[in-house]
Parts: structure tokens; sequence; C-alpha cells
């Protein structure tokens, strides 16, 4: 084991929940809409695929009703994410997620254990990522070696707060490591700190 103590992004990041966020923005949207297209825009973040395609943003938590369900259903751990999470001392989750929704998943792949801590950002109260009120509040109780994230909102607040990161299957963040697959967590990026 690894003493270091690791803040994870959960959607996109530790789980593939990117088909779920598609159907259910899909849904949403009761549109006949090009999924690749929306993965891109979900990608950059969900407030500017609601405005892209003229969706009111008063509709966040009918879209989360959607994710949820497909979410529930769909959505699994990546591969290789257990042995980067069992090879460190700590982890936590930062996620704009429900945490009754992050906890099912977490639960259903056996995966909860490897948690201290899980913070939903807008049901505790933080302005949603990229702002940093959320990393801040972990850091007041955890001390936080690395974040890993696969968009840039997860990654902004890390390099305000001078905290290494680690951008998952996106070559284009700017981030300290890149990786592609978490069977190279360990070599590429805990093996280098």
């Amino acid at each position: 084991m690894i003493f270091i103590n690791i803040l994870w992004d959960f959607d996109g990041t530790l789980y593939d929940t990117y088909p779920a966020l598609v159907e259910g923005f899909v849904q949403l949207s009761q549109q006949d809409l090009d999924r690749g297209e929306v993965l891109q825009w979900l990608k950059k973040d969900s407030k500017t695929a609601f405005k892209h395609y003229g969706i009111d943003e008063s509709r966040r938590g009918e879209y989360q009703t959607y994710f949820n369900y497909h979410s529930k259903k769909i959505s699994r751990p990546f591969d290789h994410v257990e042995d980067a999470l069992a090879a460190v001392e700590n982890n936590v989750i930062v996620t704009h997620r429900d945490k009754e929704s992050t906890i099912y998943l977490l639960e259903k792949y056996h995966l909860k254990k490897y948690f201290k801590e899980i913070v939903s950002v807008e049901e505790q109260g933080f302005t949603r990522k990229p702002h940093r009120s959320s990393y801040e509040h972990v850091l007041r109780r955890h001390h936080i070696d690395l974040v890993v994230g696969d968009r840039e909102l997860d990654l902004i607040p890390a390099r305000e707060l001078n905290i290494k990161t680690v951008a998952y299957q996106n070559p284009n963040l700017e981030a300290d490591f890149h990786i592609e697959s978490y069977a190279d967590f360990i070599p590429r990026v805990l093996n280098r700190l």
C-alpha cells in the first residue's frame, strides 16, 4: 500500500456512466439527438450541454431522475479501478451526483469500503465544480496528494490548490499525469510520485 490520499471524481472517472448520462439527456430533450455529439457536450459539462441544446436549467432535477434510472442499470466501474483504489491509503470522492446513487453503485460493485468520504457537491451546498469550495472542504478533513478526473472542471480546483492531477481518458487536459487505463495507474502514476 502506498501512503497517499486521492480525491476522485465519480462519473466518467471511477465509473463508466457516460452511456447513462447520454441516455438521460436524450430522454430529457425528447429529440432524436446524435448520441456521440451529446457525449462531447456532456464531457465539457452538463451546464454547457443544456445551453447548447436549448434545455432550461430548471429541468436539471428531471435530468437527474432520468440519469439515475439509466445509471443504476448500465453504469459499471472501469476495469482495474479496484486495483488503483486498493493501492493507496485513503480515497475520497467529490461528485455532482447525488450521494444515494453514488453509494448504491459503489455497494453494487463492492467498492464502498475503499472510501473515507463521499462529498456530493450540490446536496452538501457547495457550488458546482470547477469552483473549489468542495475541494477546500475535503482538504480541511484530509490531506490530499492527488486528484483524478476525466474533465477540465475536475482538475481546475486541484491546480488552484497546488495538488497534482491525473487526467483519465482525456489526453487534451492540462495535468501532471495522463492515463487511458487503470492498468497503468500504479506504474505510470503512483510509482512516479
